[in-house]
């Protein structure tokens, strides 16, 4: 199977999208998007179920919405979102990585691409905060893990997150996937699934 965008579109399409001014354990401050300033900004994607392509491009809205602590019942997870249909940001979305699929049937070579870039941004992240997290519990004495030495409790707090930046995969009612459980259950509705990308600050 060929790709269906340029390996610079796959940079900004999960992980490697999400610029942090964090330390790493060598001392060294990543920023994972190549040529830019360090923004905070990643790619997320919304999992919908609906009958139609706009039906599950105004779906996956909502959901980023949501995100944004649109609405009163809404609290704000992310400062605000881009979709891949918006010509008008200068600095996220299509400016900043490139094209992406608006929304794509998640069975399609599409859906494919950005569901997998979804996850395994998921499966990193969770995998890079735990050894942080091991390497502190058995490093680091109570103080200093009180004091957030290399921060430590960040870790954890990433580790433990429901919503928020170290996850990727978001459900229609704007739950994170957090397992591959959890993710199954989502792919295997009655409906046609879709998959929708927006790029977000936080």
């Amino acid at each position: 199977m060929s790709l269906l965008y340029s390996q610079t579109d796959f940079i900004c399409a999960g992980d490697g999208c999400r610029c942090t001014n964090e330390v790493l354990d060598d001392g060294a401050v990543p920023n994972q998007c190549v040529g830019e300033v360090s923004y905070m900004h990643q790619v997320i994607y919304a999992l919908v179920e609906a009958s139609t392509e706009d039906t599950a491009l105004a779906c996956g809205k909502a959901v980023f919405d949501r995100l944004i602590g649109a609405g009163p019942d809404n609290a704000a997870i992310f400062d605000y979102y881009v979709t891949f249909d918006d010509e008008r940001s200068s600095v996220a979305g299509k400016a900043r990585c490139g094209e992406l699929p608006v929304v794509a049937p998640v069975d399609s070579d599409e859906g494919t691409e950005l569901l997998d870039r979804g996850w395994e941004a998921i499966s990193q992240e969770f995998k890079r905060n735990l050894e942080r997290v091991r390497t502190a519990v058995n490093e680091f004495s109570t103080d200093e893990l009180m004091h957030d030495k290399d921060l430590a409790r960040h870790a954890c707090y990433n580790l433990g997150a429901y919503r928020g930046p170290p996850l990727y995969l978001y459900t229609e009612f704007g739950d994170a996937i957090r397992n591959r459980e959890h993710l199954d259950h989502v792919l295997d509705a009655d409906e046609q699934v879709w998959i929708i990308p927006a790029d977000v600050h936080y």
